[in-house]
């Protein structure tokens, strides 16, 4: 049985309580593809930000640029994880593509 802490005090939780605790587990493990897509998004945002001036008309971008930067855009349709498996909250088993 799983424990609280009330005014100190140890006590066990309710059976409702414990429904309420599992629900609410299974429902945050049920979300966890979606917070990484969320995060892969943002991330993925800040790293073509953080090369956005080579696509200004004044600059000559790379081959290796370009497909770096689309690499990037196609990665929430087409991303890989280095050990096979899904994606994780923190995105630690993601390939990013190279910066040349």
């Amino acid at each position: 049985m799983t424990k609280k802490v009330l005014n100190g005090v140890e006590i066990d939780l309710t059976a409702e309580e414990e429904t309420a605790l599992t629900e609410a587990n299974n429902a945050y493990a049920a979300g966890s593809a979606d917070r990484a897509m969320s995060t892969l998004r943002f991330l993925r945002t800040e790293k073509l930000r953080e090369t956005d001036y080579y696509a200004l008309s004044d600059v000559t971008m790379s081959s290796d640029m370009t497909t770096y930067r689309q690499a990037l855009r196609d990665l929430p349709s087409n991303y890989t994880t280095s050990d096979g498996e899904a994606l994780t909250d923190n995105l630690s088993n993601l390939n990013w593509p190279t910066k040349p």
